[in-house]
């Protein structure tokens, strides 16, 4: 079995012989083999057509679960298709699936609001079938929920071309599923280290992590100060980690993802209290974005297109050892920053890395710079659940990139809404006192400040030195924020590896 797959996945042009299958999952397009049972189902049950139920065909003595769309409108988008699959494998699975076919949408659509219908199909049963890393690891003979699916479709080539891309989509989903859902031992910094070698031998990536206590001190100042407490605990201990893809041909664009990956968040000093600690092992998952997006990267080998990412793992702890509010830290970019308060660690322990990719994007074709985080329950509250934010500085908005960020993830099933950058982000992060250049956080929880999701942007490009690289400069950039909060995926619920469908569509497919 593919070690980043939850189960084996097997095409399938034919339903004749079935004698190697126990389940037949049904979401939109019922099969001619199968149209009679339908029937008379749903000549007795008023609920067939909204409500997931599982019956038996006399005919080919099958198990079939049925978990309809129900009626669509306007405001409906391509996700319905992924949250009828997912209620049909867990149907299955309750019934005792172990072999099950799941049948796609007949009509290959091309065009319109479900052209990836049957992507979002492929995708949603591989969601519900994950397995966490640590019940693989723990508990072996539990790391599947089923052996094998198979994926049927009457027209063979496309089935061939929907798996590929599911698949490939999928083995990115379910390494960044691992790397953010794991706990805060199995994935502190040096075990994610770990994890994403093994990712990645013996593949098209290059790899680079660092390590060195000293060469964080000088070079990564801001992430220093977070990892300082943890960096006592050497199982604790941050590592900023570098994964690089280089194009076989003449690069044409770069794309270059720096990832918040703080594997658990105390708050440190300004300490989570009151219960509000608990699932911040998940505060990592901007930086299992970029390590499941480069796992994407390295299977579909882009011909023209530089990507780099860099993870920074560090673990915000509280103790002696801790960085607290007041201190005033020298950036990379030479900006003085004064600390506001200790559980605004996200910004800081990105914002040296992105000076340094800064630096390297100047040298690079067409580059574009992002920074992806949970970071702000500000952003959760704005948008909800499954929702990313992206926010643009002026180069990248002059070229309309959020908008066909946003077009591309509604159509893929990835979805995003987009905020504007003010001058008031900015002027909420400048320092009023001589000696300091900007100013890190207020001391509220970002749900209950005003812009709570915009200023961190602005805070990053102002101890980046990026803001120095507007439209109206010498040297223009272009830096999209995406804040993930509400699309991650909290605990319980699994991690979901957005936006990885999105940021694919976007800048590679």
């Amino acid at each position: 079995m593919d070690n980043y797959l939850p189960c084996d996945v097997v095409e399938i042009n034919s339903l004749e012989n079935l004698s190697t299958w126990d389940t037949i999952c049904v979401i939109e397009s019922v099969p001619p083999i199968l149209s009679c049972v339908f029937e008379e189902h749903r000549s007795f049950d008023k609920a067939f057509d909204s409500e997931v139920t599982c019956f038996k065909d006399p005919k080919t003595n099958i198990r079939i679960v049925s978990a309809p769309l129900g009626e669509l409108d306007d405001f409906d988008d391509v996700r319905v298709y992924a949250r009828a699959s997912e209620k049909a494998i867990s149907r299955a699975i309750k019934a005792g699936g172990k072999a099950v076919i799941l049948v796609l949408p007949e009509a290959i659509n091309t065009s319109g609001r479900f052209q990836y219908s049957a992507l979002q199909t492929i995708l949603g049963a591989l969601h519900e079938l994950y397995v966490p890393i640590q019940l693989r690891e723990d508990v072996p003979d539990q790391k599947q929920r089923i052996e094998k699916l198979g994926v049927y479709h009457s027209n063979a080539g496309f089935l061939k071309k929907v798996v590929d891309d599911s698949l490939q989509f999928e083995r990115g989903r379910f390494a960044a599923r691992d790397i953010g859902g794991g706990d805060p031992e199995r994935m502190a910094p040096p075990k994610v280290a770990t994890y994403v070698e093994n990712l990645f031998a013996k593949t098209n990536i290059k790899l680079t992590i660092i390590s060195d206590l000293a060469v964080i001190q000088k070079d990564f100042p801001l992430f220093e100060a977070v990892n300082r407490a943890a960096s006592s605990v050497a199982r604790h201990n941050g590592r900023i980690i570098y994964l690089e893809y280089e194009a076989p041909q003449n690069a044409k664009k770069t794309v270059i993802l720096v990832g918040k990956g703080v594997c658990y968040d105390t708050g440190g000093a300004d300490i989570k209290a009151g219960g509000i600690m608990a699932g911040m092992s998940r505060d990592k998952c901007g930086a299992a974005f970029v390590g499941g997006f480069m796992k994407y990267v390295s299977e579909t080998a882009p011909q023209h297109t530089n990507v780099i990412g860099v993870m920074c793992m560090v673990r915000n702890s509280v103790g002696e050892e801790c960085y607290v509010a007041d201190e005033v830290v020298t950036a990379r970019s030479g900006a003085r920053v004064r600390v506001g308060n200790t559980d605004a660690e996200g910004r800081m322990c990105m914002a040296d890395a992105l000076c340094e990719m800064k630096q390297r994007a100047l040298s690079m074709p067409d580059s574009h710079l992002f920074t992806i985080a949970t970071l702000t329950g500000h952003a959760h509250l704005a948008v909800g659940v499954g929702y990313s934010i992206v926010m643009d500085n002026g180069p990248a908005r002059e070229q309309g990139h959020g908008n066909e960020l946003k077009k591309n993830g509604d159509l893929i099933g990835d979805p995003f809404e987009i905020s504007t950058l003010q001058r008031e982000d900015f002027s909420a992060h400048q320092s009023k006192i001589l000696g300091e250049d900007v100013i890190q956080a207020n001391n509220l929880p970002s749900s209950r400040t005003p812009r709570g999701h915009q200023t961190p942007a602005a805070f990053m490009m102002l101890a980046s030195g990026l803001d120095k690289h507007g439209t109206n400069s010498s040297n223009p950039l272009k830096y999209s924020h995406l804040d993930i909060a509400g699309s991650a995926g909290d605990h319980p619920d699994t991690p979901t590896g957005s936006p990885l469908l999105a940021i694919a569509k976007t800048h590679l497919i």
